[in-house]
């Protein structure tokens, strides 16, 4: 494998966290809202990943780096509450909150940040490798 493809496999890497990490900040965002008037709450969403070869067509050389496939909505059912004085209150009184696990997000957020940072690592030693291997040539 090139010197090169790293850049482009912990690219992808850096890619893909970061449509994670913005995922997981929508979650967040709407851990604590109601169903809206159609009676749906927010149903929390999953970044899913898929591997993805690298190189030019024809000329596979073996690296693979990651990409985003989809991105899946949980079909959990939202928690729901007894508060008829609430106006979003359903005939029987409840409320749907969204279904978002604001502890698993964060577990999620801490995974993501971690993964995305580790990348950007191992492009910053990449490069200082191949500056230093210049250097030798010198």
């Amino acid at each position: 494998m090139s010197m090169l493809r790293i850049f482009d496999v912990a690219s992808s890497a850096v890619s893909a966290q970061s449509q994670r990490l913005n995922v997981v900040a929508s979650n967040l965002a709407n851990a604590d809202t109601v169903a809206g008037p159609d009676g749906n709450a927010y149903k929390a969403r999953q970044v899913v990943f898929q591997t993805a070869l690298m190189g030019a067509a024809g000329q596979r050389d073996g690296s693979a780096g990651v990409r985003v496939s989809t991105i899946a909505e949980n079909d959990t059912p939202g928690r729901r509450v007894h508060d008829p004085k609430h106006p979003g209150a359903d005939a029987e009184g409840y409320i749907t909150y969204s279904n978002v696990n604001p502890v698993e997000e964060m577990v999620n957020m801490i995974s993501a940040s971690r993964s995305y940072q580790n990348n950007i690592e191992v492009m910053s030693t990449a490069r200082s490798l191949l500056l230093k291997t210049l250097q030798v040539g010198q």
